[in-house]
C-alpha cells in the first residue's frame, strides 16, 4: 500500500520517524573527550609591515596570530618607546590585531612596542610574555641589550615573573613618581631577563615582584631591587644581578589598634622597631600600672592595665627613646570583657616535653597571684608535691614550673578553680594537662665550627629547622664553635647575615637612599641530625660579595 503524501496518516508517520531519529541521536550524544590542557599562548604568524622593518612609514600595523585571542588592559599593559602623546588604537578582528597610530612618528628613530601580558588566548588565558614589535623610521635599528637575572635576597633563589624596569637616566625620577616605564621585561622561570633594541644612553635599572601587575612600585608588601650604579650603555651588557628585598616602610603607622575581647590593647605596626616602648599619656596615672609585652619581631605590642575605668586612652609609641607616634583608643566606660584565663605550654603537639627543660606556662592574661594548694601534679598515679611554679621575670605573663622530670612515666597537671588570679581579680576555671617527657635519644647535639673571612666584621649565624623555622641566632666576630644541645632529629639549614652595621639584626635596603640590603649567605648543605647523635660540621663563611 502506498500512502498519499498529503494524507494525515503519511504526515503522522513522517513526524514519528523524525522524532525517533531525534531521540536516538540525543541518546547517543557523548561529551567531548578532554585532551591535555592548552598551555601555549598565541603565536604571531606574520605582521605587515614585518617585525624589524627599517624606513617604516606605515600608518598601521596588522598582526596575524595562529588562534583566537583577547586583548586585556591594552592601555595599561602595552607600551611604546619612545612614548607618544596620542596613544595608538588597538582593534581585534578575529585572529588579527590592528594597531593604528594616532600620532606622527619621529624621524630616524627606533620604536619598540612591548605588549606586556595584553595578548592571551581565549580559553586558558595563556599570555604572550616579553613579546615586542620593533621598527625604525630610519635606516638603522637600535640593537644594544641588557641582560641578567633576579634573585631573592632572603632565599638566594631565582625569581620568575618579576618585572624588570629600565629608565633612561634623564627619566629616572619616573620610578618615584609611580609612572610606568616604556622599557621593561619579565623574568623567566630561571629568573633571567633580557632588554633588547636599546640605544646608546645612560640608564637606571629596577625590578619589582608585584602584588598587582601594573609595573609601578606602589605597595609596601612588594619586593624591589636595584643597582645603584648607572649603566652607561655603549655595548651589549650582561650579567646584571638584581636582588629582591622587601623595603622597610619609610614612615611609621599603625596597621591595627584595638581593645581585644579580653580587655588588652593590641597595636600592630607596619614595621619592626629596634627598642620599642609605649607610654600611657592619658588618663593620668595609668602609665604606672600598665604591663607591656612586645612580639619577638617587635612589630606588635600588647598592653595590659589593671584599671579599665576610662572611656578613652592615649598611647605614645617610642623607639630608642625617641617618640614616633601617638594614638587614641575609645571604648564604653562600663564595657565588659571576656577575661577568662587559658594556658599555652612549651609542649609538642604529641604532648611531649623536651628532656631537661622546665615546663613553661603562658596564661592569656598576666597573673597576679598563685595558690599552690590548688595545683596538683601526678606522676603516673602518685601525687607529687616537690615542684615549684614561679613568675618568669623576663616576661609579663610567662610562668615557670620546675621539677625533676622522669622518663617513662605519665604526668597529669591539674589546676583547680582559683589556682590563679589575674590582674583584674578573675580566677581560672578548672584545667587539666597530660604529658610525658620525651626520650633523650630522640635528640642530638650539633657543633658548628665556623670560620669567618674578616675578624673586624660581625656575622649573625642562624639555624633553621626544615628551612623555615628559625631555631636560634648567634652573633660572632671570630672563628667560633657553636654548640646546639638537645636538638630534635630533623633537617637543618644554616644562614649567615653579614651584619655590616653590627646591630645584631638583618637590615633591609632603601631604594630612594640607594642603600642595598645586608648580604646573606646560605650554607649549601642541608644538615640531617639523627637520633642520639653527635654531629660536627665545618663551615667557612665566604668573603662578602660586593653589590653595585
Amino acid at each position: 500500500m502506498v500512502l498519499n503524501p498529503k494524507s494525515p496518516k503519511f504526515i503522522f508517520f513522517y513526524v514519528f520517524i523524525c522524532l525517533l531519529f531525534l531521540v536516538w541521536g540525543c541518546a547517543n550524544m557523548q561529551r567531548p573527550q578532554g585532551g591535555p590542557r592548552d598551555l601555549t599562548p598565541p603565536k604571531l604568524l606574520q605582521a605587515n609591515p614585518p617585525n624589524m622593518t627599517r624606513n617604516f612609514n606605515a600608518k598601521k600595523i596588522e598582526m596575524d596570530f595562529d588562534e583566537f585571542f583577547k586583548l586585556t588592559n591594552q592601555y595599561q599593559e602595552i607600551s611604546i618607546s619612545p612614548t607618544q602623546e596620542k596613544l595608538p588604537e588597538y582593534n581585534v578582528r578575529r585572529k588579527k590585531l590592528v594597531i593604528e597610530f594616532q600620532d606622527s612618528l619621529e624621524k630616524n628613530t627606533t620604536y619598540v612596542i612591548n605588549f606586556g601580558k595584553a595578548i592571551a588566548d581565549v580559553n586558558e588565558a595563556n599570555a604572550m610574555k616579553n613579546f615586542t614589535y620593533v621598527f625604525s623610521t630610519g635606516p638603522h635599528i637600535d640593537s644594544l641589550s641588557i641582560s641578567g637575572n633576579v634573585t631573592n635576597t632572603q632565599t638566594l633563589q631565582k625569581e620568575k615573573d618579576v618585572s624588570v624596569l629600565l629608565f633612561p637616566l634623564s627619566k629616572d625620577s619616573l620610578f618615584y613618581s609611580k609612572k610606568k616605564p616604556s622599557i621593561f621585561a619579565t623574568t623567566d622561570s630561571s629568573g633571567n631577563f633580557s632588554l633588547n633594541n636599546l640605544r646608546e644612553d645612560s640608564y637606571r635599572i629596577y625590578a619589582i615582584k608585584e602584588a598587582s601587575p601594573n609595573r609601578v612600585y606602589d605597595n609596601e608588601a612588594e619586593l624591589v631591587a636595584f643597582i645603584k650604579d648607572t649603566i652607561r650603555l655603549t655595548k651589549d651588557t650582561s650579567n646584571i644581578q638584581l636582588r629582591l628585598f622587601q623595603q622597610d616602610p619609610e614612615n611609621f603607622r599603625f596597621v591595627e589598634r584595638r581593645f581585644d575581647v579580653d580587655g588588652k590593647i593590641l597595636m600592630v605596626f607596619n614595621k619592626r622597631l629596634f627598642k620599642p616602648s609605649v607610654k600611657i599619656i592619658s588618663p593620668a596615672g595609668l602609665d604606672n600600672q600598665k604591663m607591656v609585652e612586645f612580639s619577638k619581631t617587635r612589630d606588635t605590642a600588647y598592653i595590659f592595665m589593671r584599671n579599665m575605668d576610662f572611656d578613652s586612652v592615649s598611647v605614645a609609641v617610642s623607639d630608642n627613646n625617641s617618640p614616633i607616634d601617638t594614638t587614641t583608643l575609645r571604648k564604653n566606660r562600663k564595657e565588659s570583657f571576656q577575661k577568662g584565663i587559658t594556658f599555652s605550654y612549651n609542649i609538642s603537639s604529641d604532648n611531649k616535653l623536651r628532656p631537661s627543660n622546665d615546663l613553661l606556662l603562658t596564661p592569656s592574661l598576666p597573673v597576679e597571684s598563685i595558690n599552690p594548694a590548688m595545683i596538683t601534679l601526678k606522676e603516673d598515679s602518685a601525687v607529687v608535691s616537690n615542684f615549684q611554679i614561679v613568675k618568669d621575670t623576663s616576661s609579663v605573663r610567662r610562668l615557670v614550673m620546675r621539677y625533676r622530670w622522669k622518663q617513662d612515666v605519665s604526668y597529669q597537671l591539674t589546676f583547680d578553680e582559683g589556682a590563679f588570679t589575674d590582674i583584674y581579680g578573675n580566677k581560672n576555671k578548672k584545667a587539666l594537662k597530660k604529658f610525658t617527657i620525651d626520650k633523650p635519644e630522640n635528640y642530638s647535639m650539633l657543633t658548628l665550627k665556623v670560620s669567618v673571612p674578616d675578624p673586624t666584621k660581625q656575622y649573625i649565624v642562624e639555624i633553621f629547622r626544615d628551612e623555615k623555622n628559625l631555631i636560634r641566632t648567634d652573633i660572632i666576630t671570630k672563628n667560633s664553635s657553636i654548640v646546639y644541645n638537645n636538638f630534635p632529629t630533623a633537617k637543618y639549614t644554616v644562614r649567615v647575615i653579614y651584619d655590616a652595621n653590627k646591630n645584631g639584626r638583618w637590615d633591609s635596603g632603601n631604594v630612594r637612599q640607594m642603600r642595598q640590603p645586608e648580604n646573606i649567605w646560605i650554607y649549601d648543605k642541608e644538615i640531617t641530625l639523627r637520633a642520639n647523635w653527635e654531629a660536627e660540621e665545618a663551615i667557612t663563611i665566604p668573603k662578602e660579595p660586593v653589590i653595585p
